[in-house]
């Protein structure tokens, strides 16, 4: 039964094996890359020790993953309290923001007493922001 499920093509060359030419050697299933033949292996043949169930089904693993506990929160009031620091600071740069667009628009238009006061407004948000960042030196 030398007959294949699909025919040949009338146009191809003839197949070596039908011409009675050695077949040419295969090139291997892996692609080298290393100046260094040992490392051009495939991985199964450099590492042995590594079979294709090793992970779930290896008994040298006893315990996968960092351990129970991992990945909860240790200190929740101390996670609360850097939150809400972290939104007031956030709202306090927002309003420096849009406090800093009003001064130089009213600078612009040449209102300078209005550009003063909201000069002085800047400062003293950024003086609040000192304020919250000095309030609990260990957490820095």
């Amino acid at each position: 039964m030398s007959e294949t499920p699909f025919p040949r093509d009338p146009g191809a060359p003839e197949a070596p094996e039908a011409a009675g030419a050695p077949e040419p050697p295969r090139p291997p299933a892996y692609t080298p890359g290393s100046a260094q033949p040992r490392l051009n292996r495939p991985v199964h043949e450099r590492y042995p020790q590594i079979r294709p169930t090793s992970g779930y089904g290896d008994p040298r693993i006893r315990h996968t993953g960092p351990g129970p506990g991992a990945g909860t929160e240790q200190e929740p009031e101390r996670s609360s309290k850097l939150s809400a620091r972290l939104a007031l600071a956030l709202t306090v740069v927002i309003g420096q923001l849009w406090g800093l667009t009003i001064v130089v628009d009213e600078w612009m238009t040449g209102d300078t007493g209005t550009a003063w006061w909201g000069a002085g407004f800047l400062v003293l948000s950024f003086l609040v922001v000192l304020g919250i960042w000095l309030i609990d030196p260990k957490d820095r």
